[in-house]
């Protein structure tokens, strides 16, 4: 067997092979920390006044203005921009979004560019300075190829990292003088060493094309930065979150979320409770539809009335039949026999008496006398056999639907038990529990599960504890559609004291992953930072702000949700 031996052009490739694997690795390193993926590309300059707020953003030669309103974030679609620029005065025109595009072929130049905003609207003029920085391109990155000596010395230079240039250099030479070495002394391995060489240059060289594939790299050797200045024409702003909390949200992204907010203000406000409470009818406005006597339920010739059916007052519902006993039966059976049996007997006589009262033999006061006997004998029969057959009629109580209905057709009702709830749906009240006294007539707001609010009025209160506590019964005012018998409210009840804070909308306060409750103030206009508050109960669609808040403050109203879901 042959033993395996390695020329020096072998051993010169398995050391360039080594090498160059080993500084491959070069190829996933980072240079520090990468830009998030949303970061802003696109250069930007806002200002504002007491009344408006605007963003310019210099895209594809071209800015597109914002304009809001300051204290509400509210689109200004109306109004009228005159720009002083390096190219001298122009005018934005309104685009289909809301936003204003104005020609700006200097944004495609870098450096700082002044520029003042004349906007009219409302008949009321505002100016805007702006100061528009627009950053140098990020230079492109240099490719070597296998056919430019230079470039494969620069490639090499980068492998050798710390020995530099001169290394680099020292490097292909050496690499030269082998190649010359091997084809003057070596002719007949010409064409093996060439070979070995031209696979050593590729290998030396594929690190550096797939490092320069998904990795750029300045003068300086670090990362590139993200694409900026006129070369960020197609760029596209994200909303992201900061290390700070802090969060940024493009204009475009804040008019896509409806983002609204309110300028925080201290006023004088009435202490609150809040109540557990459950939707109730209103005693005056339902009925319970039940039987006198037991008996089995037949419907009416238009059948039971479904659950949530409009029925009137007077309406038959339902019949019940009432069971017979055997005993009962046998006695009914024996009244009859005997009242067909007077009746038999008063009829002869009667047809006796009609021949002799004609002929003036007997009195016709007789005869009166004996068909009035007969009459009511035949009414006795007659209510005895109606007795028998027909059946109690269910009948509805007060207008209103059906809220609940047990009746199933030769079901056994009993006298008791309730066979149709009939609730006029916009006379409702709340039955609410509290564990302390409430004034007289104080005024209650309820908000259901889905956020919906209902206005209240007092009714009373009762004086017998239920479960340590006093029912309070509110009637629900302005319609109650939508409410079912027995949903859960919470009840927010005003007390007589009052105290001097700042008030805000409950879909300003949002929680935080650990629990806290928290707002997001408007500090710039393309920025929302969160805040910590203690609240207390105010109303049903307000809180009110205890500590973690100061007065003139930018507040969300609209869309806190959705920031606070930004990472």
């Amino acid at each position: 067997m042959r033993r395996l031996s390695l020329t020096r052009p072998g051993w010169a490739l398995v050391f360039l092979a080594v090498f160059c694997g080993q500084v491959a690795a070069h190829e996933g390193h980072d240079h520090g920390d990468a830009p998030p993926d949303g970061a802003v590309a696109a250069p930007r300059a806002s200002s504002s006044s007491d009344r408006l707020e605007l963003v310019a953003i210099a895209r594809a030669g071209s800015l597109l203005i914002y304009l809001d309103r300051f204290g509400t974030n509210e689109p200004v679609t109306g109004a009228t921009i005159l720009a002083e620029g390096p190219d001298g005065k122009a005018r934005a025109e309104p685009q289909p979004d809301g936003s204003y595009r104005l020609p700006a072929r200097w944004s495609l130049t870098s450096g700082h560019h002044d520029l003042l905003l004349t906007v009219s609207d409302s008949g009321e003029t505002d100016l805007f300075p702006l100061q528009l920085d627009i950053p140098e391109p990020a230079p492109a990155p240099a490719v070597a190829s296998l056919g430019d000596a230079p470039a494969f010395a620069r490639g090499l230079a980068g492998r050798l990292g710390g020995f530099g240039l001169a290394a680099a250099g020292a490097g292909a030479g050496f690499l030269a003088g082998i190649l010359v070495t091997l084809l003057i002394h070596r002719p007949r391995r010409r064409l093996a060493t060439a070979a070995m060489l031209a696979v050593a240059a590729a290998v030396a060289v594929a690190p550096e094309a797939r490092s320069d594939e998904g990795h750029a790299h300045g003068p300086a050797g670090e990362a590139a930065a993200p694409v900026s200045g006129p070369s960020a024409s197609g760029a596209r702003d994200q909303a992201r979150r900061g290390p700070d909390g802090a969060v940024f949200v493009p204009k475009p992204t804040q008019r896509i979320l409806a983002i609204r907010t309110v300028v925080s203000e201290v006023a004088t406000h009435r202490r609150a409770i809040e109540l557990p409470g459950r939707v109730v009818p209103d005693p005056n406005g339902s009925g319970l539809v039940q039987t006198s006597v037991g008996g089995r339920l037949s419907p009416p010739p238009g059948g039971f009335p479904r659950l949530g059916t409009a029925v009137r007052k007077g309406d038959v519902l339902a019949y019940v039949n009432p069971p017979i006993q055997a005993i009962d039966a046998s006695d009914m059976r024996q009244r009859q026999g005997e009242l067909d049996q007077q009746i038999a007997i008063v009829e002869r006589r009667l047809s006796r008496l009609e021949p002799l009262a004609r002929s003036g033999a007997v009195a016709q006061a007789q005869l009166d006398e004996a068909r009035l006997e007969i009459a009511g004998l035949r009414d006795r029969r007659a209510a005895l056999d109606t007795s028998r057959r027909e059946p109690e009629a269910l009948i509805a109580p007060v207008d209103g639907v059906i809220a609940e209905a047990n009746a199933v057709a030769g079901q056994m009702a009993q006298p008791t038990g309730m066979v149709f709830h009939i609730v006029d749906p916009d006379r409702l009240w709340i039955e609410a529990l509290s564990f302390e006294s409430l004034p007289g007539a104080p005024d209650a707001s309820a908000r259901l599960p889905s956020g919906q609010v209902l206005r209240l009025r007092f009714q009373g209160a009762g004086l017998a504890d239920r479960n340590q506590a006093v029912p309070v019964h509110f009637s629900v005012e302005g319609g109650a559609g939508g409410l079912r018998i027995g949903q859960f409210v919470t009840v927010v009840a005003s007390q007589s004291t009052e105290r001097a804070g700042l008030a805000l909308p409950r879909t300003s306060v949002v929680r935080s992953a650990g629990g806290q409750d928290l707002v997001y103030e408007h500090t710039g206009a393309e920025r929302f930072e969160p805040r910590e508050i203690r609240l207390q109960a105010l109303d049903a669609d307000r809180v009110y702000v205890a500590s973690g808040l100061a007065a003139g403050r930018r507040v969300v109203t609209s869309g806190a949700e959705l920031l606070n879901q930004v990472r």
